[in-house]
């Protein structure tokens, strides 16, 4: 199987910040909405979802956000299939972040993920929610 037939578009961009209040209320000013805010119990961070029409914005107070040009953490990619990703991620080569497929309780069902870093060390994420 290969990328194209289970990658359906972008999931979110991963913003983090210093003062996820203040990220919350500049976001909203734009005219988005939260999808979701919840806590990251395995990280100890919270987390919001921003969405506007179809693009979502994932932000969590991490406390070492870089306030500055390139603080773009990552770029998920929504997948159908997350174990079909994960497998063509391995086969093409990707080097990847994580050694196995992750879960984070976030959604109505949860979520499951894995990055892989890109050639300019970038981090895109390949997510499905469940």
């Amino acid at each position: 199987m290969s990328f194209p037939q289970v990658l359906t578009g972008v999931a979110h961009i991963g913003i983090p910040t210093n003062d996820l209040d203040k990220t919350i209320v500049f976001y909203k000013k734009l005219g988005f909405v939260s999808a979701l805010e919840t806590v990251n119990k395995a990280a100890g961070k919270r987390v919001a979802f921003l969405q506007l029409g179809d693009l979502m914005i994932e932000t969590y107070e991490n406390h070492r956000a870089a306030e500055k040009a390139g603080a773009i953490d990552h770029v998920a990619l929504a997948t159908t299939d997350i174990e079909a990703a994960f497998a063509a991620a391995k086969e093409a080569g990707m080097h990847l972040l994580h050694s196995s497929i992750q879960s984070l309780p976030f959604w109505e069902n949860g979520v499951r993920f894995f990055m892989v870093e890109g050639p300019n060390k970038e981090r895109i994420e390949f997510c499905q929610k469940l």
